[in-house]
């Protein structure tokens, strides 16, 4: 499949990231993907992107909050 893009269109990324939490009797894992759109007049670093992603984690699971990062990737979503 092929995608036209414009100059003003986002550049899209892919992000995958596990976090592992305490849990009663050890540690519980969890990972997610998704993407991150950076607009091309408002270009962003990826520790920005990082702490973005993180703090979505935190809000949609709320035991990942301080957890360890076990894997984190970001990279442009193309082929």
């Amino acid at each position: 499949m092929e995608t036209t893009s414009t100059p003003d269109s986002p550049v899209l990324y892919t992000w995958m990231i596990t976090l592992q939490f305490p849990v009663r009797l050890g540690f519980g894992a969890v990972t997610e993907t998704g993407h991150f759109p950076v607009q091309p007049d408002k270009p962003t670093s990826r520790m920005a992107a990082y702490r973005e992603i993180r703090a979505l984690m935190a809000r949609t699971y709320p035991e990942t909050t301080g957890a360890t990062l076990l894997f984190f990737s970001l990279e442009p979503d193309r082929l």
